[in-house]
């Protein structure tokens, strides 16, 4: 089993992500919890899809952290 970083962000009409990891990988959705279903959706696609092309399947890499400000 792999964990593959998504990265999620609010826009104007609900939300996006996309995996550093897996270029074009892209989900939105009208909430959160709808975004973060559709992108594990779309990894688990995105994925079948490089093995069925005999594409190598990135591994996982990325790695998040905050930094916190005064501001």
């Amino acid at each position: 089993m792999s964990r593959y970083l998504i990265i999620i962000e609010e826009t104007g009409t609900g939300f996006s992500a996309y995996s550093p990891d897996l270029p074009g990988c892209v989900a939105t959705g009208g909430t959160r919890e709808e975004v973060e279903r559709e992108m594990h959706v779309a990894i688990e696609f995105h994925i079948e899809g490089l093995r069925l092309a005999r594409e190598p399947v990135p591994a996982p890499r990325s790695q998040a952290a905050y930094c916190e400000t005064a501001a």
